[in-house]
C-alpha cells in the first residue's frame, strides 16, 4: 500500500514507544494520522510532533479494553477523515506474576487490553474496509506470542491470542483487498518493561540474565545447535521504536502473507519453538531459573 496524503491511519497505544514512533514516522509522508491512548498530555505531545513532520494528527483520548470507547475510537477516525485504511493495533500491557499469583482482576485487565480489543476496533473498521476494498490490520504481538517464559503467563497467553486472531482475521480476508498482519518484536527500548502489572518484568529479567551469566554453561553444545544459541543471543539484543518501525512502514508499503518478526534471529526461535519446543526451553533453561531466583526474592521482599 502507498503511504500518502490521502492514506488514513489510526494507531492505538500511539503516546509512547512503538506507536508514537510509528505516528511520528508515517507523518513525513503526510498522511491523515488518528492517534489513540488514555494520557491526553502524552498525545498532545505526539501530535505536536507529527505536525511538525507533515501529518495531519487527530487527538482521541480513549481507553481501547473499553468496548465502547474502542469502538469510538475509530468511529470518530472514519467521520473525521472520511475512512480508513490503516489500523494499528498497539495497545497493550504486560504483566508479572506465578500461575497461583495471578489473579483475577489481572487476567481481565490483561486480555481485555491486549486480546478483546483486537475485535472491538476490527470489528468496527473492516466493513469500511471492505467497501473500500483495501485496508491493513496490524496487530502488535511479540516473540511472546510464538514462544514462553515464566511469571508471565497472562501477558504470554494474550500475545499467543493475538497471533491467532491475527491468523484466522486473515482467512476471513482472502481475495477481498484488505490485508492483515501480526508483528512480533523482542525487546525494545520502552517504558513497557516497567509499566507491568504486577511488578517491573523487566527487573525479572535482567535478575535472570544476571543469574545466567554467572553460570557455567548448563548444556551440552551437541545438545544445542550452536546456530538456535546464536539466534537466541541475537533475538534478545534490544532495538529501538525507531528500529521496529522500519519494519512496520515495510509492512505497510509490502504487506506480508505470514507473520512479521523484527529482531534478527527471532522467526528462527519462532519456528524451533514450534518444531521442538522442549529444546528451546532447554536452551533458556539457566535464565528461566535466575527468573524464578528474582521472583522468589521480589515476593518475599513484598509480603
Amino acid at each position: 500500500m502507498e503511504i500518502n496524503s490521502s492514506t488514513i491511519i489510526l494507531i492505538t497505544g500511539a503516546s509512547s514507544g512503538i506507536g508514537a514512533a510509528l505516528a511520528v514516522e508515517i507523518a513525513t509522508y503526510g498522511a491523515k494520522i488518528a492517534i489513540c491512548a488514555r494520557r491526553q498530555d502524552r498525545l498532545q505531545e505526539v501530535a505536536q510532533r507529527i505536525t511538525e513532520n507533515g501529518g495531519n494528527p487527530l487527538v482521541i483520548v480513549a481507553d481501547i479494553s473499553k468496548k465502547a470507547e474502542a469502538e469510538r475510537a475509530v468511529q470518530t477516525t472514519i467521520e473525521t477523515f472520511g475512512g480508513i485504511d490503516i489500523l494499528v493495533n498497539n495497545a497493550g500491557r504486560g504483566s508479572m506474576g506465578a500461575i497461583e499469583d495471578t489473579t483475577q482482576e489481572q487476567l481481565e485487565s490483561i486480555f481485555s487490553l491486549n486480546v478483546y480489543s483486537l475485535w472491538y476496533t476490527s470489528a468496527i473498521a473492516l466493513p469500511v474496509m471492505q467497501s473500500q476494498k483495501r485496508g491493513h490490520i496490524i496487530n502488535i504481538s511479540s516473540l511472546a506470542g510464538k514462544a514462553a517464559f515464566p511469571y508471565a503467563s497472562a501477558y504470554i497467553a494474550a500475545k499467543h491470542a493475538c497471533v491467532g486472531f491475527t491468523a484466522a482475521l486473515r482467512s476471513e480476508l482472502i481475495d477481498t483487498g484488505v490485508d492483515a498482519t501480526v508483528i512480533c518484536p523482542v525487546n525494545v527500548q520502552t517504558e513497557w518493561g516497567q509499566k507491568t502489572e504486577g511488578g517491573s518484568i523487566e527487573q525479572l529479567f535482567i535478575g535472570g540474565m544476571q543469574y545466567a551469566a554467572a553460570q557455567p554453561n548448563g548444556h551440552s553444545p551437541d545438545e544445542i545447535p550452536h546456530s538456535l544459541q546464536t539466534a537466541l543471543a541475537t533475538a534478545m539484543a534490544f532495538l529501538t521504536p525507531e528500529d521496529v518501525v522500519k519494519v512496520m512502514i515495510d509492512t505497510i508499503k509490502n504487506p506480508q502473507k505470514s507473520d512479521v518478526f523484527t529482531h534478527p534471529g527471532s522467526e528462527e526461535i519462532a519456528i524451533a519453538t514450534a518444531q521442538n519446543r522442549p529444546i528451546t526451553e532447554k536452551l533458556q533453561r539457566i535464565f528461566f531459573l535466575g527468573m524464578r531466583q528474582t521472583y522468589e526474592a521480589t515476593r518475599k521482599q513484598t509480603v
